[in-house]
């Protein structure tokens, strides 16, 4: 008879310094009966080794060694191999708390739930932060379809999920998964998270939302992508997903809640990839959503994130803005061209005009946004973004978005940024 109760898959690509630390919490887990699968997916650094010298020490282990062929089909490796009724899947770079599957594995088996979500910690530069899901609780099939996902990708507040898109805080069942999994194309490059889980939760008819932080997610600033390699290589790439999506959910959501959902996904996607400004060929500026700013506004960039991070990029090519400073309450050590990171107390009232919050998450810019007032920082110099419906539908009907989110990989759209 087969114990073996959860698969356990790790992707893994050049994490070394990172891996063995994943690897450790997962083998000193209070719950025994899983196996732990281990995906080279051709990492170039030492991580292949490392696997092999762990899978010696543990019977529990298996190593897949693939070619390089990118996080899905590391992850469809890994589902292929897997021997147990549930998954979970760990990022490499990661690590978990003591009873992480323990917890998952009675969440499922009490409410005989198709899938388990559960919080988790956000580590950056040392500092833990607690993040939990903000409607926990059984749903039952009804219940999953009318109040899950109706707002799972788009909860009516620009652009915050209902549901996070992560699988690495979620227990799936296997032959669900095998459903989902394999249909996601591996051109899927970008959101292969969402893919998986909103497309999953067409399948789930009984689902449990839990408070319990579980996964340690690392949260590193040496892995943010700085500039994007090609914007309509994106925007495609972005059309992929949102057609995807949009192909798994028609069956269970009405069109019109289905397209407002996808509307607003792309579209906070394709602001922090491009940094918000968006240029047609003549490199003029032709999509500004950051309201009340114009050229050469004094601005100050609240975030080192990864929307942090392609603003300050986007205005090194453009010098639209004047950036005058860039802060974080994760004050850390890093540059792009000649601005650095300071801490937000930094700064005063009379050194800008506008302060752009770099988040796309609507609770996030609300308590920073309080934070920056308490420091006395005037309110009406925080902007906000423009989040009106009719004019984001012009603007990727203008990009050469179709009415099912796909972009042509040739166009002769004028209006393609060039950033």
């Amino acid at each position: 008879m087969n114990s073996i109760k959860i698969s356990v898959i790790v992707p893994i690509y050049g994490i070394e310094k990172y891996l063995s630390q994943c690897i450790e919490s997962l083998l000193e887990q209070s719950f025994k009966d899983f196996e732990l699968i281990l995906v080279d997916d051709g990492s170039p650094d030492n991580c292949p080794q490392i696997c092999d010298n762990y899978a010696k020490t543990d019977s529990r282990i298996k190593v897949i060694h693939k070619p390089n062929g990118g996080l899905l089909s590391a992850r469809k490796a890994g589902l292929e191999a897997a021997s147990g009724s549930h998954i979970a899947y760990v990022d490499g770079d990661d690590w978990v708390d003591h009873f992480y599957l323990d917890t998952l594995y009675k969440l499922a088996i009490s409410n005989d739930a198709d899938l388990v979500v559960t919080g988790h910690f956000r580590e950056f530069d040392g500092k833990i932060e607690t993040i939990k899901p903000k409607n926990p609780g059984f749903y039952d099939e009804d219940q999953v379809k009318s109040d899950i996902l109706t707002n799972a990708i788009y909860n009516g507040k620009f652009c915050e999920h209902g549901m996070s898109t992560y699988v690495w805080n979620k227990l799936f069942k296997k032959a669900l998964l095998e459903k989902v999994l394999y249909d996601v194309p591996n051109d899927v490059v970008m959101g292969e998270d969402a893919a998986i889980t909103y497309s999953y939760l067409a399948f789930t008819k009984r689902l449990v939302i839990s408070k319990i932080p579980l996964y340690y997610y690392r949260q590193r600033h040496d892995s943010i992508v700085k500039s994007i390699e090609n914007p309509k290589t994106e925007y495609y790439r972005l059309g992929l997903l949102m057609n995807f999506l949009k192909t798994k959910l028609s069956g269970v959501l009405d069109e019109e809640n289905l397209n407002t959902q996808i509307t607003y996904y792309l579209y906070s996607q394709i602001l922090v990839r491009s940094g918000g400004l968006i240029y047609n060929d003549l490199k003029d500026t032709w999509f500004n959503p950051f309201l009340n700013t114009e050229k050469d506004s004094k601005i100050v960039v609240y975030s080192s994130g990864s929307f942090g991070q392609h603003i300050l990029s986007t205005n090194l090519k453009t010098n639209y803005f004047k950036i005058i400073k860039w802060i974080d309450v994760d004050y850390h050590d890093l540059k792009i061209g000649e601005n650095t990171v300071h801490p937000i107390s930094s700064i005063n009232n009379d050194e800008f005009d506008y302060l752009i919050i770099a988040t796309i998450n609507p609770s996030t810019h609300k308590s920073l946004k309080e934070e920056l007032e308490l420091m006395g920082i005037d309110k009406s110099k925080i902007i906000k973004i423009n989040t009106d419906e009719t004019k984001i539908k012009s603007l990727l009907k203008d990009l050469g978005y179709d009415k099912n989110f796909i972009f042509p990989k040739k166009t002769k759209n004028s209006l393609t940024p060039k950033i």
